[in-house]
């Protein structure tokens, strides 16, 4: 009987061992977290906000080098570019992947059902095919929405606010990496349009030199204004459209793919460090077992407006009182 016991005894602490050492051997496995960024290396933005992505998960016990290991992949707006990094990344076989743009999201979702994705600056989500609901994504991709379809006629009265003389005004995008083709803020944008008596123009580009006839046909009679959809296209040539903008006297309004820190005039939408922040925490819920289907999409809870007086003078702006109360930042 006492040696019954005593093997029993034995069999159990074997059992014991084994689990405590499984446990410790999944607590110390490096997790893999892909990143597939849409904008340029070079983007400083781009940089910091994933520069806050991994403080953040190292506030919630996520060490590079010693628990999570980062693959980031910067595709510089090339739709090309983001479709084969996208396929290098999941055959990686990492853990969980973070996708900025809705056309890197779109590249991973082609090449996984799998993997979990956490997706940032993204806008349509539903309609790009990512998930089922906001509430009940579905599936392995989740993340945060930076735009919502109202947003079109809001820059567009914004625009009209500050530059009243606008009489026609183009929205210009990229259809291969803009939200719904280019299409997800037109109906927003031509309803106010008719609202503020302004003949809407509709503007896909695919190069910076389509991008230069857009805004010179802007200029070449009184009144043209400009409105930038935010994808990572147009990111990529934010230097040169705010230049042109400058040299041809065509207002602009945009989210921040047009920042006044960098001679923009006027920029109003969501705060992308919020977005990456949210993202983190989402990424720290997965790693520790939660399912992307189940967590819900996050729509922006803040949003700022931005404001350039030098570049404002240079166009020849009078700033309404009403811009300068709402302004988050002006900058002089």
């Amino acid at each position: 009987m006492i040696r019954r016991e005593f093997i029993a005894l034995l069999t159990g602490s074997a059992t014991a061992i084994v689990w405590s050492l499984a446990a410790q051997a999944q607590q110390e496995r490096i997790r893999r977290v892909g990143v597939l960024m849409g904008w340029d290396e070079g983007n400083p933005s781009g940089r910091l906000l994933l520069t806050k992505l991994t403080q953040r998960l190292r506030e919630s016990g996520w060490t590079e080098g010693s628990n999570i290991q980062f693959d980031v992949r910067w595709a510089a707006g090339s739709v090309d570019r983001m479709q084969v990094f996208a396929k290098e990344l999941v055959g990686l076989r990492p853990d969980l992947i973070v996708a900025a743009t809705t056309p890197a999201t779109a590249a991973l979702h082609r090449e996984t059902r799998m993997i979990p994705i956490v997706f940032v600056t993204v806008s349509d989500p539903v309609g790009a095919g990512f998930a089922a609901s906001l509430s009940h994504p579905g599936a392995n991709i989740t993340g945060f929405i930076n735009l919502e379809p109202t947003m079109g006629g809001k820059w567009l009265e914004l625009l009209k606010e500050i530059a009243p003389s606008v009489k026609r005004v183009a929205i210009v995008f990229n259809p291969d990496t803009a939200p719904g083709g280019g299409y997800y803020f037109l109906p927003s944008f031509e309803a106010a349009a008719r609202s503020l008596g302004v003949v809407p123009v509709t503007a896909p580009v695919h190069s910076e030199a389509e991008i230069e006839t857009t805004i010179i046909m802007l200029a070449q009679q009184p009144g043209g204004g400009l409105i930038v959809q935010s994808d990572g296209f147009m990111v990529g040539h934010r230097a040169k459209i705010i230049s042109l903008m400058a040299q041809h006297n065509v207002p602009a309004v945009s989210d921040l793919t047009l920042p006044p820190q960098r001679g923009g005039l006027l920029s109003y939408g969501p705060v992308d460090e919020d977005l990456f922040l949210g993202a983190a925490l989402y990424v720290d819920r997965i790693l520790r077992g939660a399912s992307p289907a189940e967590l819900p999409i996050q729509v922006p809870t803040r949003l700022e407006m931005r404001l350039n007086l030098k570049t404002a003078n240079k166009l020849g702006l009078s700033i309404p009182p009403s811009i300068l109360a709402r302004a988050d930042e002006v900058i002089e």
